[in-house]
């Protein structure tokens, strides 16, 4: 699935962006906690080789790029809806097509045109944050092949310590328009038994929720949820 445009304000424009300026390499490493600095890498993920794979809310696809220059999949596809973001991304990493495959699209409509496409999806404070678990769980499993696996890592709790939420509800929270106006955006930020209870009514199976505890204290620091749940072979 190829483009999609939208009349809604890119909220992610200025996200990455003095990074992208100064570091246009692929990194070196895959992190899944909040810090990017620490805790288990690529390997959750299984074997890569051969396989088709998804990043769900890839942003300037830097943990694609690692995952399709280091660990030989068949193709790599990097999914975001932002134009900004598309654009970041395609400017770093579109010389490695077409093992990475660089998509701007709004995830669920292209997981939705991709069923029983992919291998392995992941999402690391990607798509799954940002969007209603009870849209975007299922349209993951139907774009899973049969044994597929889904992993992401999301907010244990939020960025100001409050814990997170014991129901599907989803808080504002700041973001800037592309021309510096204060606005907001949405984020799932939900307890551990709400994440099981969404993935195994979207038709997942071994669902297991691992705590990587934060790495430095401060005000935007915080604990990870990391969840791995399969689609039945």
């Amino acid at each position: 699935m190829g483009r999609v445009t939208t009349n809604t304000a890119d909220l992610w424009h200025h996200y990455g962006r003095a990074r992208a300026a100064s570091d246009r390499g692929v990194p070196d490493g895959f992190y899944w906690a909040w810090g990017q600095d620490a805790g288990p890498g690529a390997e959750v993920l299984g074997n890569l080789a051969g396989r088709c794979v998804g990043d769900l809310g890839a942003g300037a696809a830097r943990h694609a790029a690692h995952l399709a220059v280091q660990h030989q999949p068949a193709r790599v596809t990097a999914v975001d809806a932002s134009p900004a973001q598309y654009a970041m991304a395609t400017d770093l990493y579109g010389y490695l097509a077409p093992r990475l495959r660089i998509v701007h699209s709004d995830v669920a409509p292209h997981l939705h045109a991709m069923r029983g496409t992919y291998d392995v999806l992941y999402s690391v404070f990607g798509a799954i944050d940002f969007t209603d678990p009870r849209e975007l769980l299922p349209a993951a499993a139907a774009a899973l092949r049969p044994g597929g696996r889904l992993v992401f890592a999301t907010l244990a709790h939020y960025l100001s310590g409050t814990p997170a939420q014991p129901d599907v509800v989803a808080a504002d929270v700041p973001a800037k328009t592309p021309d510096g106006e204060e606005a907001t955006m949405r984020r799932w930020v939900l307890q551990e038994h709400v994440w099981t209870k969404l993935l195994d009514e979207a038709g997942f199976t071994e669902i297991t929720i691992t705590v990587l505890p934060a790495t430095a204290e401060g005000a935007r620091t915080a604990d990870t949820l990391l969840v791995s749940a399969h689609r039945p072979s």
